[in-house]
Parts: structure tokens; sequence; C-alpha cells
């Protein structure tokens, strides 16, 4: 009858949902970026040595057309204020205005330009990608890194153990499996943070035993001795995550600050381990005579893009190091060590305050980025400087993705279902 009351459930209402082909589009553009940064370009930085400087920008330029479409991306006003205020940023953006004072001083005015551009453009192209990513990570997209990983250690280890055959009649490449390795050592430590993540522990083993292997078949030890320091800081700050973090910070920072003290210790040890022409031993004292003859030179430096041009001219000697311990006093002198002593510092003391489970991860990727850096990649080498930025860039993804959504009991779906009983 009319007006008497229903009794019973009611029949629950259909949502009139249409697709809006922007939002998928910008699903789809996310996608692939994400598929490009965390798959396709792990694998091809084994047998293309600029797969890093070309695919990197074009994955990050997807996923910021991603964000300007669908507008997921954390506010840009909050997220910029908090970035300004962050001790280690501004201590970085005095290392970059320090590298572009010493151009007035710098032999190489013209180069010393060119490459502080490029140095520019990837430090603003990799903050333009940490506003757009997503302010909640999907884990469908952040599955794809250990995809990724696995994929990529599988065809390092084939050219490893195949390569000549593998590569028979393909152009020489001879940098791209180290190049690639690099990244691989870089990277393995955020997959390995995300499994963890999601309880994962045996998959993240499987990972990075893999990644391990890769390593070890290849004919460069740097990137085998960069992964096992990584290892010790990841179990180090596993065990202790405020012991990890603060030993790690202090030891990395330190030896960076102090740099042009470590050929007058490391010489004398050096000399009497491997004799004294070694080629080792004669690096540090190429540097003792960098520092004895023109310590003025400690402060201001010699201008940036000195350490690499000079080589090639005679400015510098020929076995000087290639670290970037080296390049950066060379260079930088104190005002810049010191500045990106104290970021990397921070930095690290920071990266300690992040979700618990991803600490050691961090940790471990700081450790091994250091250990390359120390071992002989140059202060701006662009394919370096890219493999960091994307390193990073991985990290605050999968930041993002720590968040978890409580689901409903399962009385209270059963009573929106049903809908309230009337009287």
């Amino acid at each position: 009858m009319p007006g008497a009351p229903r009794s019973g459930p009611t029949m629950a209402r259909a949502h009139n949902t249409t697709a809006d082909p922007a939002l998928d589009a910008a699903a789809l553009l996310r996608r692939i970026g994400f598929f490009g940064l965390f798959v396709v370009l792990p694998v091809l930085a084994q047998v293309a040595r600029r797969a890093a400087v070309i695919l990197g920008p074009i994955a990050v330029i997807l996923l910021v057309i991603a964000s300007a479409i669908d507008g997921r991306q954390r506010p840009v006003r909050p997220g910029l204020a908090a970035l300004v205020r962050s001790p280690a940023f501004l201590a970085g953006l005095l290392v970059l205005a320090w590298s572009a004072l010493s151009v007035a001083w710098t032999p190489f005015p013209s180069q010393a330009v060119e490459r502080l551009l490029n140095v520019l453009a990837t430090v603003g192209l990799t903050v333009l990608a940490y506003f757009a990513l997503p302010d909640r990570m999907r884990s469908a997209n952040l599955y794809l890194l250990p995809l990724g990983m696995t994929a990529a250690a599988i065809v390092a280890i084939l050219l490893g153990l195949f390569g000549d055959t593998l590569l028979q009649g393909a152009p020489d490449d001879d940098n791209a499996l180290d190049r690639g390795l690099v990244l691989l050592a870089l990277l393995v430590w955020p997959a390995v943070a995300w499994l963890r993540s999601r309880r994962r522990d045996i998959e993240a083993l499987a990972v990075a035993v893999l990644v391990a292997v890769a390593l070890v078949v290849s004919p460069s030890s740097t990137q085998v001795l960069a992964l096992a320091m990584g290892a010790f800081a990841f179990a180090a700050t596993t065990l202790s995550p405020a012991w990890g973090v603060r030993l790690t910070a202090a030891f990395t920072a330190g030896i960076l600050a102090l740099a042009p003290i470590l050929p007058f210790i490391g010489r004398p040890i050096l000399a009497a381990v491997l004799g004294p022409v070694a080629p080792s031993v004669l690096s540090l004292k190429a540097w003792q005579k960098v520092v004895t003859t023109e310590p003025v030179r400690l402060v201001t430096g010699h201008g940036f893009e000195t350490a690499l041009r000079g080589r090639l001219v005679g400015l510098v000697p020929t076995n000087a190091p290639t670290t970037a311990f080296f390049e950066f006093w060379y260079e930088l002198g104190i005002v810049g060590a010191f500045a990106a002593a104290f970021a990397l510092y921070t930095s690290i003391r920071y990266a300690g305050r992040t979700a618990p489970v991803l600490v050691p991860g961090v940790v471990a990727a700081f450790a091994t980025a250091y250990t390359i850096a120390g071992i002989g990649v140059g202060l701006t080498v662009m394919w370096w400087l890219t493999s960091l930025a994307i390193t990073v860039l991985v990290f605050v993804a999968i930041a993002r993705g720590q968040f978890r959504t409580r689901r409903p009991k399962a009385g209270l779906l059963r009573r929106f279902r049903e809908g309230p009983a009337e009287a």
C-alpha cells in the first residue's frame, strides 16, 4: 500500500560512474613512466652506456605530464617550503652556488659553464619529479622495481658469463656493463626495502643474491666492494637503526671533510703493503704534491671542471686520483667540500627518520654510492649524477607507498549493504 513502511533489505543504489579519458590517459602515462624507470632502464643499462642519461629524463617527463593531468601529486607550496627549510637542501644549494662562482677562476670557463648547466638541469628535473610523484603510490607500480632488478640481473649474469659470444659483432661499448652494474648496485637497495616493507623477505633475499651474483661474475671489482659496503651498512642498521645511521653519517661526512689528510696517512701504509711503486701509492703521492705545493688552493679550489680538463693539458698529474674526494677538494676547496660533507651528513640523519622498515635500505644505498664515488667516479660525470637522481626518486616513490588502508569490519560492511531498518 502507498505510504506503508517497507521492511527487509533495501536494494543498493547503483553508482553512476563515468570514465574520464583524461584520468585514464594520466594513469597510462604514469604506468609507462614507472615501467621505463623500473624495468626498461635497468635492463638496457647493461648494454647501452647512455641508457640512464636518455631514458631517465624521458620517464621523468612522462610522470610530470601524468601529474599535471590528474593532480595526484602532493601540494607544491608546503612541500617547497619544507624543502627550502631543509639543511641538507640548503647545503646542496651552497655547493651549486660555489661551483657557479668558481667559474670565475677556472682555467676552462666555457666547459665549466656547459657542465654546470647540465648539473643544474639534472637537479631541476629531479626536484620536478619529486613534486610530480603521487602522494600515494600504487603497489602495482612499485612491484615493477624488483621485477626490473631481476630481469637486469639475469641480463648482467648472461653478459658476464657469455658476453663475448652474445655481443659478437655488436659495436664496442666497453663501459656499458660497468655502468649498468653500478645502477644495479644502487637500485637493489630500494627493491629490497620495498619487498621487506611488504613482508616478502624471501623475495627480497632472492633479488639481493641475484644482483650479487651478477656483480661477482663481472670483470670489475668496484661494484662488488660497493655492494659489500652497502650490505654491511644494511646489516648494522637492521640490528641497531640509530647506531647504523649515526655511524654511516659520521664516517662518510668525516672522510669527505678530511680528504686532504688521506694521502699522508694512506701512502705509507699502502707502500708497506704494495710497494713504493704501486699505482695506488704513486696516485696518493701525486695527491700529496698537489696539497703541499698549493696550500692556498685548499680554500678556494682551482675552479669547476678543472680536475678532468686539467689532466689533458698537464695542470693535474695524470696519475692523480679520479675519486670524488680528490675532485671536490681540487675544484671547490674547503667551502665546497665542507658544504657537501654537511649535506651528506644531514641527508643520512634525515633518512633515519623515514619509515623504519626503509631505513636499512636507504643507509645501504648511501654506503654503496659513497664507495663507488670514493673508488673512481668523477665529481660531475653525467651518467653517475643521473643514476644517483634515479635512486633518490625510487626511494621517494617507495616511501610514498608506505600507507595502509583499514578494511571495514564485516558487521559494518553488512549493515552498509542492507541499509538502515525503517521503523
